[in-house]
C-alpha cells in the first residue's frame, strides 16, 4: 500500500479546532480573518515525520491531539531527545523565523492530529500583530528553559528524577495547554522520551505514585501535585 504524504491529507481546520488554539484569541478580529483559511491540520500516524532534519520550514506547527517526540536521531552527533510535545503546544518558532532547515526531527509516537501555519502567514502575523510578537516572544522564552532541562536530564543518572522532570515538562500548562491534568501517554512511550526501559519507567511511576504526585490513569498519568513534581525533581537531582 502506498503511504499518502502529510501533506497530501490536510484539511482546512474546523471552528471548534481554531477557536481552541491558545494564540488565536490574541489576535484582532482582521488577523484572524487573514490567517484562518490558510491554516490546514493533517493527522499523522505513529512514526510519521512533521519535521525532519535538513528540509526547509514551510509550517509553523501546533499539535492538537497526540504525542511527538523531538530529538536529533538522524544527525552525526549522539542521539539525544530534545523534548516532548503534548496537546496544545506549538514549535518550531526559531526556526520559522530564520526560514532556516530544520536541525531536529519531530516524529509522531501515536496518532497525532498536527495544525500547520504557512511560515508566511507566520511572518505576516509578526509584522503586523502586537498581541503574536507577545506570544512568540514568551513562548522562545518558555521553550529555551525546556531545552535547557532536557540537557539536564540528559545528564541525571537516577531514573526517578529523569522521569519526574521529563513529565514535568509535558505538563507545562502553558507551553502544552491541552494536557490539563491528565496526559494520555503510554509507559513504552514515556520510555521513548526520557531514554529508559519501560520496566524502569514503571518503576519510577510507582516512586512517584507512592510520593502522591502522580496517579496512573486509565491510558495515561493524572498529575495530582505539579508543584511538588517540580520540587521532586529539583531537590533530587541537584
Amino acid at each position: 500500500m502506498v503511504k499518502v504524504a502529510l501533506r497530501q491529507r490536510a484539511r482546512p481546520l474546523t471552528d471548534d479546532e481554531f477557536h481552541a488554539i491558545s494564540w488565536v484569541p490574541k489576535l484582532a478580529d482582521h488577523e484572524r480573518d487573514r490567517i484562518r483559511d490558510q491554516m490546514v491540520v493533517t493527522l499523522a500516524e505513529p512514526g510519521d515525520a512533521i519535521c525532519r532534519i535538513g528540509k526547509p520550514v514551510t509550517y509553523w506547527f501546533g499539535l492538537l491531539e497526540g504525542l511527538l517526540k523531538m530529538s536529533n536521531d538522524d544527525s552525526q552527533g549522539p542521539i539525544m531527545t530534545f523534548a516532548g510535545l503534548a496537546p496544545g503546544g506549538w514549535f518550531g518558532e526559531g526556526t520559522a523565523l530564520k526560514r532556516e532547515i530544520y536541525r531536529y526531527n519531530v516524529q509522531a509516537l501515536r496518532r497525532s492530529l498536527v495544525a500547520g501555519l504557512p511560515v508566511d502567514a507566520f511572518h505576516w502575523l509578526l509584522d503586523h500583530s502586537i498581541g503574536f510578537n507577545r506570544f512568540v516572544m514568551w513562548q522562545l522564552n518558555e521553550r529555551l528553559g525546556q531545552f535547557i532541562a532536557a540537557r539536564e536530564i540528559d545528564r541525571i543518572s537516577d531514573p526517578d528524577v529523569k522521569v519526574a522532570r521529563s513529565l514535568a515538562n509535558l505538563f507545562h500548562p502553558g507551553l502544552f495547554p491541552g494536557v490539563g491534568q491528565v496526559l494520555r501517554i503510554t509507559q513504552q512511550e514515556l520510555a521513548y522520551l526520557v531514554g529508559l526501559s519501560r520496566q524502569r519507567v514503571n518503576q519510577s511511576l510507582a516512586a512517584l505514585d507512592e510520593a502522591g504526585l502522580i496517579e496512573v490513569a486509565y491510558g495515561g498519568l493524572r498529575v495530582l501535585d505539579l508543584q511538588g513534581l517540580r520540587l521532586y525533581a529539583v531537590r533530587w537531582g541537584n
